[in-house]
């Protein structure tokens, strides 16, 4: 498909340069062609007055002859000409089908970059809904099967269908944001925060799952003012902070430090987990990708494409080191 539509679009950008050309070529021997028959006329003129005038030519060639050998040099330089021209047309023909097969394959790359992303992004939602959706078919199923159903079965049947539906709230939601490609940040509703103030809220949110796990959330904020949406930037770090204690050990702890380096505000979330594979760090801000199954067990792997896409919508940018059972540490630069 991407190969038939290059060929075609090449044939138009030919069919344009070669009728721009032959346009020109024409217009050039028209031009030409006037001056070699006024010349021609001129000859003939100059032919009628010598014989009106009876003027005596000095040996050599005729007035006939002479002007014959003209005409015949007029017309000889009209066909070298048009051959000229034939010449730089079909070098015009093949360097603009070259270079034509080359623009169209530079002007469709981002189209087709945009469709396979669009076709991935369809195919790998269609993937992750499908799986909380089995697991909610076969449970009613076996419900409806179980003959003895007592109310404490059924009860647990509804709290798993409603976890199911909470992550498929999330799932869409998230869905949804990615969906939005670049309009993640309204670019009119910035404007200056604290990013101590960021961070306390972002650390109110999550501070229940660390509870749950006896986390330490350590905080070593900066008063630093930056230009940005407070409630996007929020969540990023939520969703950095999420991780973190997801994937923590037990009674573990996770450091937030800030600081500024020539015009640009470096924060980092540090966690002492299960860490991340080298093989696995160039791809965990993709869409839906799993890395190691032990530390993509939860969620859908979108959270970081989205809180990538945030930060790169205030002009940022997300960085990731890891060592595997030792640490992770994820930077989030952005304009102080």
């Amino acid at each position: 498909m991407f190969e038939n539509t290059r060929i075609k679009l090449t044939a138009w950008y030919l069919l344009i340069i070669m009728l721009i050309s032959l346009l020109f070529s024409i217009g050039i021997y028209s031009k030409v062609n006037e001056e070699f028959s006024r010349f021609d006329k001129f000859q003939i003129r100059l032919k009628q007055d010598i014989n009106e005038r009876n003027i005596v030519l000095l040996p050599g060639p005729r007035p006939n002859q002479f002007i014959r050998l003209d005409s015949q040099e007029i017309q000889a330089a009209r066909i070298r000409f048009i051959s000229a021209l034939t010449f730089i047309n079909l070098v015009i023909f093949v360097l603009a089908g070259a270079a034509g097969y080359f623009l169209a394959g530079r002007t469709l790359k981002p189209i087709k970059k945009m469709l396979d992303e669009q076709n991935r992004f369809i195919t790998d939602s269609s993937h992750e809904l499908r799986t909380p959706l089995t697991s909610l078919k076969t449970e009613i199923e076996v419900g409806l099967r179980n003959k003895k159903l007592d109310i404490k079965t059924a009860r647990k049947i509804l709290e798993s269908n409603l976890e199911e539906v909470i992550n498929l709230e999330a799932l869409s939601n998230n869905l949804l944001e990615l969906a939005q490609n670049g309009n993640l940040v309204n670019k009119n509703a910035m404007k200056t925060v604290s990013l101590s103030e960021i961070l306390k809220k972002a650390v109110n949110k999550t501070q229940k799952m660390a509870d749950i796990k006896q986390i330490k959330i350590r905080s070593n904020i900066q008063e630093i003012k930056i230009i940005g949406v407070q409630d996007r930037l929020i969540e990023v770090f939520i969703i950095l902070l999420d991780n973190a204690i997801k994937y923590s050990s037990n009674k573990g702890s996770i450091e937030l430090i800030s600081k500024i380096k020539d015009d640009r505000v470096l924060i980092s979330v540090i966690d002492y987990g299960m860490g991340i594979s080298h093989e696995d760090l160039p791809h965990i801000f993709d869409r839906f990708y799993r890395a190691d199954k032990s530390r993509t067990k939860k969620g859908y792997g979108l959270g970081l494409s989205i809180a990538k896409k945030i930060i790169e919508s205030h002009k940022g940018s997300i960085t990731v080191d890891s060592t595997q059972n030792k640490k992770t540490t994820f930077t989030v630069i952005l304009p102080a």
